[in-house]
């Protein structure tokens, strides 16, 4: 089981020292992986219509992901980089595989590539891409993006992207995990059918698990293993040592509170077929990096991760 911690960097101002600080905490610690989430610009949320309902808005500062992971792959050894998620189908598919590709080089084959569709229509038209195809987009990339990691040269013609015999050089030693998240019976189909892994960060632990067994059925149909299948689990870690509460936490409905109830869900999640768990901190009034980063040092004392 990897155990990671999401950055929380929409409570932290946008304090560009607090990338580092953290990064390095986060490792020294014993943690396996940094997640980070992604939204381009923030918008205004009134007089939206249809409604504009998602969690963040102008208010929220996020850095880019690519860029905070290349800088954190030149201050850490072992940690290991998660988007979670990349909200791939505003960006451009070359793009995201030239800047994917260079992260995974200048770290050493530290990253995982989490993408979704998003919620924001209006970070979409200021990018220039259409809100409503977003997920046919995103399923079209998901191949032009492997072909990009790993042929010398490609030719694709698709609804969205064409590239004429072009190369993406250098290319990842490797072809870049691409994993999935949402909270959508497509997404879980998309996942089962062309992802590497799927990011769970919509509730608690028993809903988590009955959407996990819902793709591993749906990868057997597809021929495919549930055991070369990736698992990640956002739990939020909320209000004292060793009972994480809130959504996603053990404190709420599906929960196991109580002293051991960090290590106990880190099990059943394992059990499930689980292969990765990551804490946040977030929505919990941290005020300070180091609230942060004294409840993450909490949560490694409980595993035992040092």
């Amino acid at each position: 089981m990897q155990i990671g911690v999401v950055y929380p960097q929409n409570e932290l101002g946008g304090d560009p020292t607090a990338v580092g600080q953290i990064g390095r905490c986060v490792e020294e610690l014993g943690f396996d992986h940094l997640l980070a989430y992604d939204h381009v610009l923030g918008a205004v949320r009134d007089g939206r219509t249809p409604e504009l309902a998602g969690p963040y808005d102008e208010n929220d500062p996020f850095h880019d992901p690519f860029v905070m992971f290349a800088y954190l792959a030149g201050i850490t050894e072992r940690l290991r980089f998660a988007t979670g998620i990349l909200i791939l189908p505003q960006r451009q598919t070359a793009l995201v595989a030239r800047q994917a590709a260079d992260v995974d080089l200048l770290s050493g084959g530290r990253l995982r590539l989490g993408v979704g569709v998003g919620w924001n229509y209006v970070e979409y038209g200021a990018l220039g891409q259409d809100f409503v195809t977003r997920g046919a987009r995103e399923e079209e990339q998901i191949g032009l993006l492997r072909q990009l990691f790993s042929e010398p040269v490609v030719d694709f013609s698709g609804r969205f992207d064409r590239v004429d015999r072009a190369a993406l050089i250098p290319r990842p030693s490797a072809p870049v995990p691409i994993w999935l998240g949402g909270s959508s019976n497509a997404a879980y189909d998309r996942a089962a059918r062309i992802a590497d892994g799927f990011i769970f960060s919509s509730g608690d632990i028993e809903p988590a698990i009955s959407t996990l067994q819902q793709i591993h059925t749906q990868l057997a149909k597809h021929g495919r293993s549930k055991e070369d299948f990736g698992a990640d689990l956002v739990v939020s870690l909320g209000e004292g040592p060793g009972v994480p509460g809130g959504p996603g936490g053990l404190g709420g409905p599906g929960g196991a509170g109580g002293p051991g109830g960090l290590a106990q869900l880190v099990e059943m999640w394992s059990n499930a077929g689980g292969t990765h768990v990551t804490l946040a901190t977030m929505r919990h009034g941290f005020t300070s990096i180091e609230q942060h980063l004294d409840h993450i040092a909490s949560a490694a004392a409980l595993l035992d991760l040092t």
